[in-house]
């Protein structure tokens, strides 16, 4: 067995080196994630620089320094800084910018309350529901997979580095000459059904006026079919929670070691987060002054609608991500944002809803991204007392990353607005919100939602086919649709001609092109933010 999981006792989060070392890594990250998000409009994962600096900390001489030669320590230093990333940028900066630019100032604070909850519930749901028979984690988190396969390199050396490195120039270079290499990386992991259709949806959108004459995104055609395919999606996770309870000798659960999660914990994690979304939305509505603008009744009715809405954009966001390593956050809380429209909200409880769902994706995939890292160096669940320890520190250390990018955000976000920078898609949010939807795109949702439910219910709720092929209809990249589906075909003849044998290398490989996409995506976009 491996000499890092015989270790008696998880690394803690809060040792004081590993705080530290956090606390300094956090403001880095956040720093990183609001300066690209304003300039460039996409947020970096970071979760390999964390690696990079984790084990360049174990190469400096020194007892202090020595304790970074745990590939768990390593692991606490890459979850935290990709947490305060994406918790400054996407959770935080994001939905206070769109009162800001409705012209209501006022509500910066409220949504700030808002957006803070809703980040730490998604995080909390996503710790209640990792490695359960719903978000496996067993399944392909592609990102989590990149930055294990760092961490095992720089630990053990040998073919698994040389692979790794190899994989990781192929992926810079790739990246250069514009090929998509996480999405050709992410078709050796992912399920093969899943991803073709997020391949094909990739295509069918990036030539959907050759093809049809016309954009389907313009006419809400791809929301209307994530709308239909995350129903059933949510029906069919209760669906296996509802089964999972009555018959549990159906499935393999905890007793059969497959699972550290049983239907059970999910269920009372999703009754638990149904319940703080609804007081969440309540308090948010309370604190935003909504109760001035809308009767009790229609009060009480959105914060019921915010807070299904949060449930089933984490779902949808987080099944995504699991699957292909992508996810259209901003296109999901758009899709919640017209149907608060249609159901008639004022435009200050709009632009609360659509930030309040806006601030909790990102963190819900984000961390499933570093838990399957960590449970790949935890051996995988088999030791489950070791695994769901060193979860909790995971937790901890993200909550590190979330804290102090909420203290940057609090502080700082004014100096951003005062110079007109904010996330793009905040414009599109509130120009949405000006607008207001006619009738002929609730028609479109409705009637596209239709084959949406259809293809989600005949894949079934391994496979997600609906959710993956709106995934990539809402995405505008064909050029990764061709590397998705020239990687299934690569995989798969690689494996017919060498056997299971060439899955282990194969996947190392998949490693380094995502994380060699990801280094030349963090550095191109520093420079560029540097100099725009």
């Amino acid at each position: 067995m491996d000499k890092n999981l015989l270790e008696e006792r998880h690394p803690r989060a809060f040792e004081p080196g590993v705080l530290i070392v956090n606390i300094i890594l956090s403001i880095l990250g956040a720093i990183i994630g609001l300066q690209i998000l304003t300039t460039l409009g996409v947020t970096p994962n970071t979760s390999i620089i964390g690696v990079l600096v984790a084990i360049a900390l174990s190469r400096i001489p020194g007892q202090w320094f020595a304790k970074y030669r745990s590939i768990h320590r390593q692991n606490l230093v890459q979850s935290n800084i990709s947490s305060a990333t994406f918790g400054a940028a996407n959770s935080l900066l994001l939905p206070i910018g769109i009162p800001y630019l409705l012209g209501r100032p006022d509500l910066v604070i409220p949504m700030l309350i808002g957006a803070t909850m809703g980040m730490l519930i998604d995080l909390a749901m996503l710790y209640w529901f990792f490695d359960s028979r719903v978000f496996p984690g067993k399944a392909a988190w592609p990102p989590g997979v990149a930055a294990a396969e760092a961490i095992y390199a720089g630990d053990e050396g040998g073919k698994r580095a040389k692979f790794l490195v190899l994989g990781t120039v192929i992926g810079i270079i790739g990246s250069y000459f514009k090929i998509s290499m996480s999405a050709l990386g992410v078709a050796f992991i992912g399920n093969v059904w899943a991803l073709a259709m997020f391949g094909a949806g990739l295509l069918l959108r990036g030539y959907s006026n050759v093809l049809f004459g016309l954009d389907i995104n313009k006419l809400y055609i791809p929301h209307g079919m994530m709308i239909g395919a995350g129903l059933v999606a949510g029906i069919q996770i209760v669906a296996i929670l509802l089964k999972g309870r009555k018959s549990a000798s159906e499935y393999s659960d905890v007793s059969s070691g497959d699972y550290t999660r049983d239907e059970k914990e999910v269920t009372r994690g999703l009754l638990r987060g149904f319940g703080l979304y609804i007081a969440a939305a309540l308090l948010l509505a309370m604190v935003g002054g909504l109760y001035t603008e809308m009767p009790a009744w229609q009060l009480l009715f959105w914060a019921v609608f915010a807070a299904v809405s949060c449930i089933l954009a984490e779902f949808i966001v987080g099944l995504s991500a699991m699957h292909a390593g992508w996810f259209p956050a901003f296109a999901t809380a758009l899709i919640f944002l017209v149907l608060g429209i249609a159901f008639g909200f004022p435009a200050p409880a709009l632009a609360l809803l659509v930030g309040f769902v806006a601030s909790g994706g990102p963190a819900f995939a984000d961390a499933g991204y570093d838990l399957k890292a960590g449970w790949i160096l935890r051996g995988g669940g088999r030791n489950r007392q070791f695994e769901l320890e060193g979860r909790w520190q995971q937790f901890l250390a993200g909550l590190v990353g979330l804290a102090v990018a909420w203290i940057m955000v609090t502080f700082f976000h004014d100096v951003y607005f005062r110079q007109d920078l904010f996330p793009p898609v905040d414009r599109v949010y509130v120009a949405t919100i000006k607008a207001g939807v006619d009738a002929t795109i609730v028609k479109n949702l409705v009637l596209w939602a239709i084959p949406g439910a259809l293809i989600q219910a005949l894949g079934g709720s391994e496979r997600q086919l609906g959710i993956m092929l709106a995934t990539g209809l809402l995405i505008l990249n064909p050029l990764a649709g061709y590397a998705v589906l020239a990687g299934i075909i690569i995989r798969l003849l690689v494996l017919k001609l060498m056997g299971k044998d060439a899955e282990t290398p194969m996947t190392i490989l998949a490693a380094g092109f995502i994380a060699g996409d990801a280094l030349y995506g963090f550095f191109n976009s520093v420079l560029k933010a540097k100099w725009k």
